[in-house]
């Protein structure tokens, strides 16, 4: 699996490389070694080395072409690959591939990355072969890296240098359990390779510091969301779960929206998870009995960033028969818009650092 997203790095790298020659790219190897953070006392069997591993990317620059790339000082984008050895016979390694920006500050001296993909460990929890993996339930994991460097290009010829500190979060969101997840948080040095011998001028057709005049009525959206998790019993099976939300949001300027609404949850494995309760432990008032579903309402935010968009939301339960997890939840994550009116949505569901669920969704702003 390792040597296959290694092909695929290198297939999608070649690919874009031949598209459009409007932008400059530029190549970065990172040596990384770290430590894994203690978030979760159940994991502290799994904490005995320093995972230490190595991070391939290829990067896309932008000039301000488009309007967007001014509004965020010229960012870069593209993929990242990254392979990890966790220094624990039971974690095993990771391997996993990332869509990334990275955005710039200081005078572009400092560069902050954040990456959204697809992770694999080969070493998964099994309750026979590998009983002690409490981390990692599945093979594929979702996963998320953050990386804050200070970068120097062409110091020699087209070779530059950049060190700083990267975090790495493998997590299954509860697809299937257990999912106590691992952090690996860790310094970094690298290199940098230019691909091409001159750049563009960047474009300020923005001037700084100019407030960009935008007006838009209150938008109405309506979300279908879905997929599939397990509770934290170990063995309780994989449900589907259904979420349908509405909210209304509106552009307080050009990069930014306001949010409220409301969520319906359609959440099987906790119709099981009652039934559990209510068996296992006859000393509890459960009865099982209770309804499954839940009612939240939220307030939020969105950044528009091209035709992607990132999401964070606070909710809270205003009809809530059982107990799970406390009233409050958080949703993070990203939208994708199709045209002005349909956009697809990848979204992680949580209870402070306790994560439920994964939600994939299709909506529409009317």
């Amino acid at each position: 699996m390792k040597h296959f997203l290694t092909y695929t790095f290198l297939i999608v790298t070649l690919f874009v490389f031949s598209q459009e020659k409007q932008h400059t790219s530029y190549l970065d190897v990172n040596y990384f070694r770290g430590n894994i953070a203690l978030h979760n006392n159940d994991i502290l069997h799994l904490i005995n080395g320093h995972p230490e591993g190595y991070i391939l990317s290829w990067n896309k620059k932008t000039y301000g072409f488009n309007a967007w790339e001014q509004r965020y000082n010229y960012p870069d984008y593209g993929v990242t690959y990254i392979y990890q050895n966790l220094k624990n016979e039971v974690l095993g390694s990771s391997a996993s591939l990332y869509a990334h920006y990275n955005f710039y500050f200081l005078n572009r001296n400092l560069m902050f990355r954040i990456g959204q993909g697809i992770g694999y460990t080969p070493n998964p929890y099994d309750k026979k072969e590998n009983y002690r993996n409490i981390a990692f339930g599945t093979h594929l994991l979702s996963s998320t890296m953050i990386m804050l460097n200070y970068k120097k290009e062409r110091i020699i010829g087209d070779f530059g240098l950049q060190a700083g500190f990267s975090l790495i979060h493998y997590s299954n969101a509860n697809v299937k359990a257990p999912n106590t997840s691992v952090n690996t948080i860790a310094f970094n040095l690298g290199v940098t390779y230019n691909l091409d011998a001159e750049e563009p001028e960047y474009i300020t057709t923005i001037a700084d510091g100019e407030k960009e005049k935008f007006t838009q009525p209150i938008k109405y959206n309506v979300v279908f969301r879905g997929g599939v998790n397990e509770s934290d019993v170990v063995g309780s099976g994989q449900f589907p779960f259904y979420i349908v939300s509405a909210y209304a949001d509106k552009r307080i300027n050009i990069k930014s929206a306001l949010q409220l609404g409301t969520d319906v949850f359609f959440s099987n494995f906790l119709k099981e998870y009652i039934h559990y309760r209510s068996v296992s432990y006859p000393e509890e008032p459960t009865t099982g009995n209770e309804d499954h579903k839940r009612v939240g309402v939220f307030a939020g935010h969105e950044l528009f960033v091209n035709k992607t968009s990132l999401i964070t939301q606070l909710g809270y339960y205003v009809y809530y028969p059982f107990d799970f997890e406390g009233r409050t939840y958080f949703r993070i994550g990203l939208k994708r818009y199709i045209n002005e009116k349909w956009f697809g949505a990848l979204t992680l569901k949580s209870h402070g650092a306790k994560a439920e669920a994964v939600e994939l969704g299709i909506g529409v702003r009317l």
